[in-house]
């Protein structure tokens, strides 16, 4: 973890029940290689008194049981952890899921903004998010939905000024260096580009979520006829202002 100066990791209080280990200050894909790990030998030591693990692209909040643990006990166990973590080796890992997508400036109403924004016409702007092999870095926000990145710096996009009160289940979008879809329907800031035919949250599967930490997500165009067949959504909205 060389590289990101002398006060890092370090644990910053979370209330009584939590702690913040932040191994990072930037957003670069080979965090993942250190969280991971950490997650693992947190639900090792931790046991029982673990009640959750939130990930980040820079963080791990652990969030324990303070009447099986206090806070103190909870931060020595935490830095004799952090006191020799190593990092998983390089490695593709994760599953490679598909989420079928529908480009379109009818169910994708930023695209046209996108474009003109980033200077590429909108097939470019469209083959560079397919193009694009993402990393699940987080989930959160709402139950499965899924902070991916790195998107291609030439899509960089700031948030909408004024969000959206309604965002359609399953709408593409991106934000930052980010891009992610939404498992339901929410209000929400990102950019949409499109819609995906993908279920990505169902209470009938296990975990819920299609998506988990560590994933590599593609999105892979497909025409209207072909996402109509697979059960989405072509009901139009209009774009932001």
């Amino acid at each position: 973890m060389s590289g990101e100066g002398a006060r890092l990791p370090r644990l910053e209080s979370a209330g009584l029940d939590g702690w913040m280990v932040r191994l990072f200050e930037r957003i670069e894909e080979t965090n993942l290689a250190w969280i991971t790990p950490l997650t693992r030998r947190c639900e090792a030591t931790f046991g029982d008194a673990l009640v959750d693990l939130v990930p980040s692209y820079t963080t791990l909040l652990v969030v324990f049981d303070p009447l099986r643990l206090s806070p103190e006990e909870a931060r020595r166990r935490l830095l004799m952890l952090l006191g020799d973590l190593t990092p998983d080796a390089p490695t593709e890992g994760g599953e490679v899921r598909e989420l079928p997508t529908w480009y379109d400036e009818s169910v994708g109403p930023d695209l046209a903004r996108v474009a003109e924004h980033t200077g590429l016409s909108v097939a470019a702007v469209i083959d560079c998010h397919a193009g694009t092999l993402y990393r699940v870095f987080a989930l959160g926000f709402a139950p499965g939905f899924a902070f991916m990145g790195l998107l291609d710096e030439r899509l960089e996009m700031p948030r909408l000024t004024t969000p959206r009160q309604r965002v359609p289940v399953n709408s593409v979008a991106i934000a930052g260096r980010q891009t992610s879809a939404y498992p339901a329907v929410t209000p929400g800031g990102w950019n949409l580009l499109g819609r995906t035919s993908a279920r990505l949250f169902d209470r009938d599967r296990e975990g819920f979520s299609l998506l988990a930490v560590g994933d590599q997500v593609r999105f892979v165009p497909v025409d209207r006829q072909a996402f109509e067949a697979q059960g989405g959504d072509t009901t139009p909205m209009e774009a932001k202002r």
